[in-house]
Parts: C-alpha cells; sequence; structure tokens
C-alpha cells in the first residue's frame, strides 16, 4: 500500500485524525501538543498518527496536504489547518461551528472556557 493510500485509508476510517509529532497522551513538539491539548480539553475523540515513528508518513502527509509543517488536522476527510490555523478557529468559535457542521461530539462548555481564559 502506498503512503497516499495509508493515508487516505486513515482519514476516511476516523472521523477526526491529528498527524503530530508524539500522541495524544505526549506529543513532543509544542505545536503537537497545543492542538492535542484542545482536542482532549474539548472531549474531540481523535485518532493521533505519530508522524515521527515514520519517515514516509512524515513526509507523505505533507505531499498529501501540500501543507509543509506538522501537526495537521483532518476532520471527515479534510484538511483542516495547523496549529495556528486550529488556534484561530478555536478562539473564534469556527471549530465549534464545524464540528457541529460535521457531527464530531465535542464539549460546548469546555471550548467557552478556552475562549474565556483567551479573551
Amino acid at each position: 500500500m502506498s503512503v497516499e493510500d495509508q493515508i487516505k485509508e486513515m482519514i476516511t476510517k476516523n472521523d477526526v485524525v491529528l498527524f503530530m509529532k508524539g500522541t495524544k497522551s505526549m506529543p513532543q513538539c509544542g505545536f503537537s501538543s497545543r492542538v492535542a491539548g484542545v482536542l482532549n480539553y474539548m472531549g474531540v475523540e481523535f485518532a493521533d498518527v505519530n508522524v515521527l515513528e515514520d519517515e514516509n508518513i512524515r513526509q507523505g502527509i505533507k505531499d498529501f496536504s501540500d501543507w509543509p509543517t506538522i501537526p495537521q488536522l483532518y476532520v471527515k476527510g479534510e484538511f483542516v489547518g495547523g496549529c495556528d490555523i486550529i488556534t484561530e478557529m478555536t478562539l473564534s468559535g469556527e471549530l465549534d461551528t464545524m464540528f457541529d457542521a460535521q457531527n464530531v461530539s465535542y464539549d460546548k462548555e469546555a471550548a467557552d472556557k478556552i475562549r474565556e481564559a483567551n479573551a
């Protein structure tokens, strides 16, 4: 199976996928830690893919999305963005709107608390 096929399978089998350095319970870079932290705090069920374990996936996801950095968040098979975009979407409420539209379960109160703490 090609790297592209592996990535396609991961993002179609899981509603939310985070390609990151490390794991959701043990991120290994600040940017991955921030996005995983937001998703964990909001109670979002997501698959984590540690790009440090497989150089082919690490480069392959960058090629697949045409996005040069890690982490990368996918929701329902669609690329959403990296750390800065996810942070902005969280603070603006766009992430909530997208999760609602895609029927992704999350804790609305937790999302509100993130915004309150950063106001």
